[in-house]
């Protein structure tokens, strides 16, 4: 068999892995699983775990290529679960006042330091545009308000085919002159199981990403 024969047969014995992840996902697999890499790896939080599901993440999101998404055919993502975060607070601002500013979405970047704009389409429709993780890139969805009662709940929803599937609930509760809150904020993990472990993992880091979010609410209503 001669030089150029070696050669083809080489070629074709190695395996093609084609791209069958998104560019969205790879974003999201390569910063998230950078973070998870140096979390897991440092001196203070040392976590194998932690490390390898970033490991893992990193390798799909700079090949561009996940088995699971071949084996499974993307179905395996209609069995993940949402990923929940709550947040409570009490604001000292009647809760009339705290409603009608979270009301007007278009606020929301007003505290929300993750989003760069959300635009009122409609009564009750509205696209948001939030800075990508670790601040790369742009991404943008639209939501629907689906429940509405005034000064007592606020809650919403991505339409469907968004980039990102997440949804929020705001509960008001007036108490006296001031109002507490309960916020939950739900978000369902794009990359399947292997996705929703990951997402876990970073709980921490969203939670604190949301609480400071309601810390810059609370500070901006009580300033003003």
């Amino acid at each position: 068999m001669n030089t150029a024969a070696l050669s083809n047969s080489s070629q074709k014995s190695k395996p093609f892995l084609k791209t069958n992840v998104s560019t969205l996902e790879r974003i999201l697999m390569i910063t998230s699983g950078a973070y998870l890499v140096y979390n897991g790896l440092s001196n203070n939080n040392k976590s194998i775990s932690k490390a390898s599901a970033g490991g893992a993440m990193l390798l799909r999101g700079i090949s561009g290529y996940c088995p699971v998404y071949d084996a499974a055919g993307h179905l395996i993502n209609d069995k993940a679960s949402n990923v929940n975060i709550k947040v409570n607070s009490v604001i000292n601002k009647p809760v009339s006042e705290v409603y009608s500013f979270w009301r007007n979405l278009e606020n929301l970047p007003k505290f929300m330091n993750h989003l760069d704009a959300v635009k009122n389409r409609s009564a009750n429709i509205s696209q948001w545009t939030a800075k990508g993780p670790a601040g790369i890139g742009r991404l943008s969805w639209e939501a629907e308000i689906v429940k509405d009662e005034k000064d007592k709940l606020l809650s919403w929803n991505s339409l469907e085919n968004s980039s990102i599937k997440n949804a929020g609930k705001v509960v008001f509760k007036s108490k006296g002159n001031a109002t507490e809150i309960d916020v939950t904020i739900s978000y369902h993990a794009p990359l399947g199981i292997a996705g929703e472990s990951a997402a876990k993992l970073l709980n921490p880091y969203f939670e604190k990403l949301v609480k400071d979010d309601i810390s810059n609410l609370k500070f901006y209503l009580e300033s003003i």
